[in-house]
């Protein structure tokens, strides 16, 4: 059976041949491959479809879409779909930006150390858009998104096997904000986020989207439509993050600042705090407390960093310090380390309430990626490509070790590894200790700036054209 949802103007598909629903048709088009027209791997790449000449339709967009608003028949649909909704997802998602729990660590421990086009690659899939938003993994379901269009006014959420690297859905909306950014980046720049039941796919247009594992839309809100002032010419790159049953998004810029906190099923929003009117693109993180009733979200701006209740918005506490506007924060234990002048270590009480300065070390410096804090140790990447490795009590850098190449992407730990994509597609696997050294490495032959995922026994990198899944053995141990 097909479905497809189409822009105003546009033909629907239907068995039935009902119209979709007014409140939908507005926001764009969702597609599933029909059979026969599935993405194969290694390279066959997505199947797309000719979606004929429209214009845009330039009536007024409400800027939030909840389906107890629609018709009888859209409520009905959307009562199945709650009954049809999947377990919880497994502990080895890798469900927002750097990882489910945000720090760059995967559970998964086997991964190849040498990779090609022709080695290693258990699939290739062709990418309909451009983007620098990493993927995640989502109970075996790879999303990713993606922005075209002139000017990179439609937005895309794809949804593809982690087992086959086939197309399972394809989502399309016009964005309702500004679409203009940096020729380096693309309105799709912000990683989606997951909590296992839902996808909330945030882009530069300040369009955040909630979307079932089946790809059907559940809310969405047009955030430049409420603050229109909230972004620049540069782009906007936050990514959102999922704490318990909310879904949190930072828009940071000279004009208007906000954080807000949304409910994950309705999309009510619960809260919503101003922030310092500055440039920013680094992404909250979660700071894990003794269970998750107790975890908190940090949000990091120029002028500092605070950390706050994720349902209400309420702060627990705040340190005043000059961070950088691009490259996120880490945390371990009761330690947060803030990028700084260096890495500024802040060290927090038992329950979380005040926060001391622990150390500073200027050279544990960084450049885009962000860094990974694991067993008493701090790794950082500089802007010259060298791997800084610092201990994580007093901050003293223990070595370095020279990377090669521009290196945009944020690392990943798998096991005592770290896998390491430079700016050209070269992927260097660094095996961690005392002599640290690099034991492998693959080249993907195109750009990549969006940081890997690991989930399902694979490595996956978004690069310009494509989304790889690098898999296999090659005798490690």
């Amino acid at each position: 059976m097909t479905h497809r949802l189409s822009f105003p103007g546009s033909a629907w598909e239907h068995t039935t041949e009902e119209a979709p629903p007014p409140e939908l048709a507005r926001f764009g088009s969702f597609e599933r491959p029909a059979a026969g027209c599935e993405a194969e791997p290694r390279g066959q790449g997505i199947p797309r479809r000719s979606l004929g000449t429209r214009k845009r339709d330039t009536r007024s967009v409400p800027y939030v879409a909840c389906f107890p608003s629609l018709a009888p028949h859209a409520i009905a649909a959307f009562v199945c779909a709650l009954l049809l909704l999947p377990p919880a997802a497994r502990a080895d998602d890798w469900r927002q930006f750097r990882g489910t729990a945000t720090n760059g660590i995967a559970a998964e421990t086997l991964l190849p150390t040498h990779w090609s086009e022709t080695e290693n690659v258990a699939w290739k899939t062709d990418l309909p858009g451009r983007g620098p938003s990493s993927p995640i993994v989502v109970a075996g379901h790879v999303i990713v998104t993606c922005s075209s269009g002139t000017p990179e006014d439609r937005l895309q959420v794809l949804s593809i096997s982690a087992a086959s690297g086939k197309l399972e859905w394809r989502r399309e909306f016009w964005a309702t904000g500004r679409t203009t950014v940096q020729p380096t980046t693309a309105v799709a720049a912000p990683t989606p986020a997951s909590d296992g039941k839902r996808v909330f796919a945030l882009f530069s247009s300040g369009d955040l989207v909630c979307l079932d594992l089946d790809g059907n839309l559940l809310w969405l809100h047009g955030l430049q439509v409420e603050h229109p002032a909230a972004g620049n010419d540069v782009g906007m790159a936050s990514s959102p993050v999922v704490v318990g049953q909310t879904v949190i998004v930072q828009t940071e810029s000279q004009g208007d600042s906000f954080a807000a906190g949304f409910d994950t099923h309705s999309g009510a929003r619960r809260w919503q705090i101003a922030r310092p009117r500055l440039g920013n693109w680094s992404s909250p993180i979660v700071l894990h407390g003794k269970s998750p009733s107790e975890d908190l979200v940090l949000l990091q701006s120029t002028t500092g960093v605070s950390a706050h209740d994720p349902s209400t918005g309420e702060e627990r506490w705040s340190h005043k310090i000059v961070c950088n506007d691009i490259t996120s924060a880490a945390a371990e234990g009761d330690n947060v380390f803030v990028p700084a002048t260096g890495i500024q270590a802040l060290r927090l009480d038992s329950r979380q309430s005040t926060v001391l300065p622990a150390w500073n070390a200027p050279k544990l410096n960084f450049g885009a990626a962000s860094p990974v804090a694991h067993n008493g140790r701090i790794y950082t990447i500089n802007r010259a490509g060298v791997l800084n490795c610092g201990d994580t009590a007093s901050g003293q850098v223990l070595w370095q070790l020279r990377l090669k190449g521009a290196i945009w992407a944020s690392p990943v730990l798998v096991g005592d590894r770290l896998y390491v994509v430079n700016r050209d597609g070269l992927g260097q696997v660094v095996r961690l200790g005392e002599k640290p050294e690099v034991i492998g490495d693959g080249s993907l032959g195109e750009e990549v700036l969006s940081s890997p995922a690991v989930a399902d026994g694979g490595l996956y990198i978004r690069g310009k054209d494509h989304l790889w899944k690098i898999a296999g053995r090659d005798g490690n141990p």
